[in-house]
């Protein structure tokens, strides 16, 4: 790769595998081809009602038409269907109740611990891990000196000991009573292959709350101990229980379907809900209290018009589990292989979705040309379980070195001969050269990406890529810029700096103190909190905000 494309570049079975799966969804996206579909919805009430008063109003979607699931795929079959029903007549021919049941979910294993916290914290891996280390190694807690306040963090098992399993239990019963323990504690089975060598991740001393540790731990600590403690403890409690309630109503031919489900119970949801809920799933969806056979009349016919949509782009979160699922990696590698495939340049972020970049998909088809042992999903996966046969001594590891080394001499022998030198061409800027009027290209270096002009060596100019702020500088009115001090840590300054020296640790925001006028800054506390804080110390107006994290 050095010699036919460019130097720093890296391949391997898990980095180059990855590479791949990122390469392959963006080849699904681009060769996707949407199909339009529609969907008719109706506004009914009783006609016991004489006009729809709150809560007797609910909507039925279509169904089936003579008991044959319907799928309206446009507007004239949509239309046909309106004429059909003009003068149909509506009422509920049956209506269904049922029970269901959500169990806990398991405690933490890092990959999991890492899409958690991608979803509902909104931090990259890598954050992730360095946070899940300090919490790991010990965190100096006031009247305590250091505690270790999580258990070990790379680890494929969700087995618990016996011991924290009763500290749980006595802590559930404490806080919330017997109907949230268990008749028998929850097991959960690890994953065909897991190592089992450590514990799932959880705390360590569940007397030591989050709450009781606001004022020891940094605020990102605590929002991932938290995440931790809640999830082991709800592992640990009872189902949360639902009534669902669906009529099926009568049109003519057609038939439509209103559900609507009720939490009867909240059991591990009083503490714990999983990020990548539906959040709309959890609401209760409340039906009026009908009877089978009631007549019903339609307020209004509600038809909408879709397309179906491509897979969507990898996250840090979806590409671990993508990852876990094909058995690439282990769970201290999931975060390293991440971070190396950015580093690399052969994938970059577009908000929280990874995309290929054109030195990605050069790369990974090279690979895949010249290497397709090591790009093959089922290798990658077979070669994990031969190194924990190595490492349990069943295999010989001079064995595996040999199997693998002859084909591979082979493969690079004719990767070397046939691969002619490939020129990645840098992408353009719209940022001039101030010292010799050229658009400057996007480079990748050591600490991520940087301007350089295209003339090198006879123009070496280079600058930073300046990150812009939505909020204009208080002295100057200029734009306010991210910058980075020498030992990495972020602030905000005038993009005019040196002739204007404004800089603040916080992010500034658009909106003036309503006290003073002077300008407010953005402030993360502690806790999960996160307030808008005026800047006059002779002021002190501060009022909290919804979080919205952008890591």
């Amino acid at each position: 790769l050095w010699r036919k494309i460019r130097k720093g570049l890296s391949a391997g079975r898990v980095q180059s595998v990855a590479t791949k799966v990122i390469c392959e969804r963006e080849k699904e996206i681009q060769d996707f081809k949407p199909e339009e579909y529609w969907t008719l919805k109706g506004d009914f009430y009783s006609e016991k009602t004489t006009k729809p008063a709150p809560g007797s109003l609910f909507e039925a979607s279509l169904d089936t038409v003579k008991k044959k699931k319907l799928e309206p795929k446009s507007k004239e079959e949509i239309d046909k269907i309106l004429a059909d029903l003009e003068k149909a007549s509506f009422q509920i021919d049956k209506i269904q109740k049922s029970q269901r049941k959500r169990k806990a979910p398991a405690p933490f294993i890092t990959s999991t611990l890492q899409q958690e916290a991608s979803r509902k914290l909104n931090f990259s891996t890598k954050k992730t891990m360095m946070l899940a280390q300090q919490l790991y190694e010990g965190v100096d807690v006031k009247g305590e000196g250091s505690l270790a306040l999580v258990s070990y963090i790379r680890t494929d098992s969700t087995r618990v000991s016996s011991e924290a399993q009763d500290a749980a239990i006595t802590n559930i019963m404490n806080l919330y009573g017997k109907e949230y323990i268990p008749a028998n504690p929850n097991v959960y089975n690890s994953k065909k292959g897991a190592q089992d060598a450590h514990e799932a991740v959880r705390p360590t001393y569940l007397e030591w709350t989050p709450d009781r540790l606001k004022d020891s731990l940094k605020r990102d600590q605590l929002r991932l101990y938290r995440l931790i403690y809640e999830r082991f403890l709800a592992s640990q409690m009872t189902p949360a229980r639902y009534e669902i309630l669906t009529f099926y109503i009568s049109g003519g031919d057609y038939t439509f379907k209103a559900s609507g489900s009720r939490k009867t119970f909240p059991g591990y949801t009083i503490v714990y809900m999983e990020g990548n809920d539906d959040e709309s799933n959890e609401k209760d969806v409340k039906l009026p209290p009908l009877k089978e056979g009631e007549k019903l009349i339609l307020k209004e016919w509600k038809p909408e018009q879709h397309f179906t949509q491509p897979p969507p782009r990898y996250t840090e979160a979806s590409l671990v589990r993508a990852m876990e699922d094909m058995g690439i990696g282990r769970p201290s590698t999931y975060s390293p292989t991440i971070s190396t495939i950015l580093s690399r340049g052969y994938v970059d972020r577009e908000g929280r979705t990874l995309f290929p970049t054109e030195l990605g998909q050069i790369v990974n088809d090279l690979m895949t040309e010249y290497f397709p042992d090591i790009m093959d999903y089922q290798f990658t996966a077979d070669m994990e379980e031969k190194l924990d046969s190595v490492e349990e001594g069943k295999i010989e590891w001079r064995k595996i070195l040999t199997d693998f080394y002859g084909p591979f001499s082979n493969y690079l022998e004719h990767a070397d001969q046939s691969i002619e030198k490939i020129e990645v061409q840098d992408e353009v800027s719209d940022v001039i050269c101030e010292k010799c009027g050229s658009n400057m290209v996007i480079k990748m270096g050591r600490y991520g990406k940087f301007l350089a002009c295209p003339n090198f060596p006879d123009c070496r100019n280079t600058r930073p890529i300046v990150e812009e702020v939505d909020v204009s500088c208080p002295k100057c009115s200029a734009s306010i810029v991210v910058r980075k001090s020498k030992r990495g840590r972020k602030f905000y300054g005038c993009e005019k700096y040196p002739e204007c020296d404004f800089v603040s640790w916080d992010l500034p925001v658009k909106e003036k103190c309503p006290d003073c006028s002077s300008f407010m800054v953005q402030k993360s506390s502690r806790t999960a909190s996160t307030t808008v804080k005026c800047t006059n110390k002779e002021c002190g107006y501060t009022r909290e905000i919804e979080e919205v994290d952008a890591e």
